[in-house]
């Protein structure tokens, strides 16, 4: 159960009155990697499957979907159980992780072991390389009609109001994955795990979310090797610094027909 109904009173032109309010519930998720705990997600209990791989890939755990040989999920317990074919190639102890360290909440996302493995995988894979030589193009009403179909889709928003939503694009602006979440890194975690898990391209994409744009998400979308990365929200400076840094155009505050783009604007047309 990922929602209920609550009782409240609301106050409108002077008036009050007793109705029912929808409101979203968050569960502490334990993830288990080959039998040990790797991390304790506070999420959405909703599209759990796809969280895990978008996880696992974005932390850079696992580099595709075929090097996982079983995932299980207990959702009466808030257990997931992941175990990959060759246990030999990841191992927890090497990410010197404390035990605060291994939760990740809606708000502030993961921390510094978790950046410091991302960026690992990133230089592994010479990720810098491949975002910067991406040299396409991409008209603006594109990007603001995908935040509008974002929207629509977004349903749990719609009715609550209490979550973010992210989505995937291709470069005519359809929807190739819409996901959400009370966190808007697992949102975007979503959307990655369920490309994977459709073996989805991630070439010729780009991500639009309705989060903030922090260092945290934008890691998330370099690991993807996804060059555009567009919100409603704004950035923040650790955002921006590594959108530039890696090759990635960033933009920020899409409302309407406006947007800032905050790094390299070359790739967007008018």
């Amino acid at each position: 159960m990922f929602k209920r109904k609550i009782n409240i009173t609301r106050i409108k032109k002077q008036g009050k009155e007793d109705l029912q309010d929808i409101v979203l519930i968050e569960q502490p998720i334990d993830l288990f990697l080959n039998s040990e705990p790797l991390v304790n997600i506070i999420c959405l209990p909703k599209d759990l499957r796809e969280l895990t791989f978008g996880f696992l890939y974005s932390i850079g755990v696992i580099n595709s979907i075929e090097e996982v040989k079983n995932v299980k999920v207990s959702e009466l317990e808030n257990n997931i159980f992941v175990e990959l074919h060759n246990r030999n190639d990841f191992k927890i102890g090497d990410i010197n992780i404390e035990p605060v360290s291994r939760v990740v909440d809606t708000t502030c996302g993961i921390t510094s072991p978790w950046r410091k493995l991302i960026k690992r995988r990133l230089d592994e894979a010479e990720a810098k390389d491949k975002l910067w030589f991406k040299d396409l193009k991409i008209k603006s009403d594109i990007i603001f009609s995908a935040i509008k179909k974002m929207h629509s889709e977004t349903s749990l928003y719609r009715e609550t109001g209490g979550c973010h939503g992210a989505a995937i694009c291709d470069l005519e602006g359809n929807l190739l994955s819409v996901k959400e979440d009370i966190g808007r890194h697992n949102a975007i975690d979503k959307a990655i795990g369920d490309m994977l898990l459709k073996h989805g391209n991630f070439e010729d994409t780009f991500l639009i979310t309705t989060g903030r744009l922090t260092g945290d998400s934008v890691l998330k979308a370099i690991r993807a090797n996804i060059p555009i990365v567009a919100s409603i929200s704004a950035p923040i400076e650790s955002g921006i610094k590594l959108a530039f840094a890696y090759g990635m155009t960033l933009i920020g505050f899409v409302r309407g027909k406006r947007m800032n783009i905050y790094t390299h604007p070359e790739r967007i047309e008018i």
